[in-house]
């Protein structure tokens, strides 16, 4: 048994299997990717892991506990955070108020303790000041400094994916699920990604499940890639042999061919 293991995941819609016996195990720190075409079944596996769907047959084990049956709060407390294809931010709040909803499941003082802090020792200040400062190093870490008391509606594209990024990042997970982190970025942007991404890993002690369509990332940042189709696996393996291999080419190309990265 791994850190993180997917074993006999199924799920269909009507009589669609989205997801069909899907297995696999990622190491602790892994950059663990996940390609094909859309359709293939990839975020329905992200939304299985986080339990935004039940699946009808399978586990998802961290450190050898079962998380299927939790609640995607419950999920995230036991360390998994995830970012979305579509991205899920507060649009009318800055970005350190988004980054502190990331903070929300480590909150202990409630609503009303919250609201009346009671002075700047109170418990309800001290914890405020403490998620501040975890915030505070994720914003230097993304170098999001420029942006930090912007609303989030009033920035491009780019760099509200990576502000999800740091709102996940804010949750201490041990798992982070990653779909689609460059969509709508530009070349300097997805340049920066992977090099975040990667510190992440080291910086955080994080391990990364990645959805991801531009391939020059995948290719060079991935440990190993599993390439789906029609909510099966094609084949597990380095990015050179996925990259090779004949069933990927023809899901993503309909021809012989190698794919170009």
């Amino acid at each position: 048994m791994g850190y993180f293991d997917i074993e006999h995941l199924s799920i269909s819609f009507g009589g669609l299997k989205a997801v069909n016996d899907i297995s696999f195990s990622v190491e602790k720190n892994e950059i663990f990717s996940i390609i094909g075409p859309n359709g293939s079944g990839k975020t329905t596996i992200f939304n299985l892991i986080s339990g935004i769907y039940h699946p009808n047959a399978g586990t998802v084990r961290l450190e050898g506990e079962n998380l299927v049956g939790k609640t995607p709060d419950r999920i995230a407390k036991k360390g998994v955070a995830r970012t979305f294809q579509n991205i899920e931010l507060f649009a009318n709040a800055t970005v350190m108020d988004n980054l502190m909803l990331g903070r929300h499941i480590f909150m202990k003082t409630g609503i009303f303790g919250g609201a009346f802090m009671w002075g700047k020792h109170s418990r309800a200040a001290r914890e405020e000041i403490a998620h501040r400062e975890k915030v505070e190093n994720i914003v230097d870490f993304l170098e999001l400094q420029s942006v930090r008391d912007h609303f989030v509606g009033s920035l491009a594209y780019g760099k509200r994916k990576l502000i999800e990024v740091g709102r996940a990042l804010a949750l201490e997970p041990k798992v982070m699920l990653l779909d689609e982190p460059s969509a709508g970025m530009n070349t300097e942007e997805k340049d920066d990604l992977t090099i975040w991404i990667k510190d992440i890993r080291e910086d955080y002690n994080v391990t990364i499940l990645l959805i991801e369509h531009d391939m020059n990332m995948i290719m060079g940042i991935s440990d190993r890639v599993l390439a789906m189709s029609q909510g099966q696996k094609i084949v597990l393996g380095t990015p050179q042999e996925v990259q090779k291999h004949p069933e990927v080419i023809k899901a993503y190309l309909g021809e012989e061919g190698a794919i170009e990265c």
